[in-house]
This record gives C-alpha cells, structure tokens and sequence, in this order.
C-alpha cells in the first residue's frame, strides 16, 4: 500500500479502551448483556451517544429508549457495538469529506441510516448475521475519511469533486478513488480494520462489499448485503429511484429476497 496512506492509516488513533473492552464481550459467548450494560455505562459520553442514536427517528420506536439496558435489550449486542465503534470514529478522527461534496454530519447521517436499514432488513432475513453486519454497515465509508484526507493533501480534491458529481454509482466511484489516490474505499477501510485488530469476518465482508463473488463462500452472504445497503444509501443519496431499482437487481443477482426488501423501503419511506 501506498506509503502516504499508510502513514495516514497508521496515525489514526487506536481504539479506546471502553471500545476494545465492548469488543472482548461481543466475542465472548459467555459473556451477558449485563457485562455490557456495566462497561458502557463507565463511560458517560459513549452512554449519551448510544441512546442518541438508539433514539434515532429512523428505528421508529414509539417510546424512548432511556437506559443501555434497554437499548441492548431492544437492538442486541452486536447493534451496541457498532454504536460504539461509530461513537469512537466521531469523537476521536477528524472527518473532513470536501472532495466527496458532503459534510462530517451528512457522512455521520448517511452512515447511521446504513446500519439502520440494515438492522430492519436483516432481522427478518437473518439476524444472527447482524453480529458482523451491524459494525460493518456502521463503519464502510469511513476509507473515505482518508481518501478525502489524501485528496485534500495532494490538490485532488476539485478534480475528484468535479468527476464525482457525475458518477452515478458506488462501483463508478469505487474506480474514481482507485485511479486518483490508488485505492478504493473498501481496501482503506478493510486496512483501518486491520490496525485496530478486527475479526477477519469483518475486514473480509467490507473489503469484498462491492465484489463479493470474488470472496469465499463464507465472506459472500455478508459481502452481499453490505453490497445492497451501500447502493440503497450512499453520498449520491438515500433510496432513490435508480438506487432502489439498481438494488433490486443486485438482490436478484445474489439470490436475496427483494420482497423483504421491499418492504424495508416502503417502511423508510413512510
């Protein structure tokens, strides 16, 4: 890997120690909800950054989420942990994403209604599978962060912006980041992970999120949806009409079940 990213990816703060402690008891199988619930609750602002995005208008709860313990309750493990790792890259990188056209919140937003989609989806597809896609859908962009970074560092950034607006997909611009900083998205991404020692479950679904075929069989069905959810909501927007459609192909590709899907959408939309 280019020795400029490198330098950038390995300069990235570690993860904090509330974080790797939330990641030892989600790989625990012995561990509780109630291991959790005390480590979480150590850190006051991580607390208030999980129930905030617990709250979030987008999983649709008609009562207030008002303690860790009923949010995990609500969403499981896996789900707090992604809050976790998303509430950690806020407070700790700095996130300047100019050469894509949009702001830390608008990243920050499109990220959480990533994973969010993705919790509605695959609770009723699968849900033990969220145990890896729940982080995943969190944090697949954040190679953007970098890119952006890189971009800025080189005097990219206009000639990035200009092409960008004109792509139309998260495959073309995935080829636009390769051709001007030498990686995509998804391999800065999987990097990232792998300096802040992730499962391999998961470094492996997101580096093949745009490519699953070329995964093996395993890796394939998470790489998958993360492929689907990724062009459903992206910075070109949020479940637009060619978004939705292009999806639906992918989902006919992959063998997925477009009317559960479906459905999900229809959901949001309302």
């Amino acid at each position: 890997m280019d020795s400029s990213i490198l330098k950038k990816i390995k300069a990235l703060p570690p993860l904090d120690e509330t974080v790797i402690q939330i990641q030892r008891i989600c790989a625990d199988k012995n561990s509780s909800m109630q291991d959790l619930v005390k480590v979480v609750e150590r850190d006051p602002m991580l607390t208030a950054n999980i129930l905030k995005s617990s709250n979030s208008p987008l999983y649709g709860f008609s009562k207030e989420i008002k303690n860790v313990g009923h949010a995990i309750s609500l969403f499981g493990m896996a789900t707090i942990r992604g809050f976790a790792l998303s509430s950690a890259i806020k407070e700790n990188i700095k996130i300047d994403l100019a050469p894509y056209g949009i702001s830390k919140h608008q990243f920050i937003d499109i990220s959480t209604f990533q994973s969010a989609f993705m919790f509605k989806w695959y609770s009723k597809v699968n849900r033990s599978m969220l145990e890896i896609l729940q982080p995943a859908s969190f944090m697949m962009e954040i190679g953007k962060i970098i890119i952006a970074h890189e971009l800025l560092e080189e005097g990219k950034d206009k000639e990035f912006k200009d092409a960008a607006t004109k792509e139309a997909s998260i495959s073309e611009l995935s080829k636009l980041e390769k051709e001007l900083v030498g990686y995509a998205n998804e391999e800065i991404t999987a990097k990232i992970f792998e300096k802040w020692n992730l499962e391999s479950e998961l470094i492996e679904s997101i580096g093949y999120s745009i490519k699953p075929f070329e995964a093996d069989e395993f890796t394939q069905n998470y790489a998958k949806a993360l492929h689907v959810v990724k062009t459903s909501i992206n910075i070109f927007g949020t479940l637009k009409e060619n978004q939705i459609n292009e999806a639906l192909l992918l989902c006919e590709d992959y063998n997925l079940d477009s009317k559960i899907y479906q459905k999900i959408v229809e959901q949001f939309k309302d």
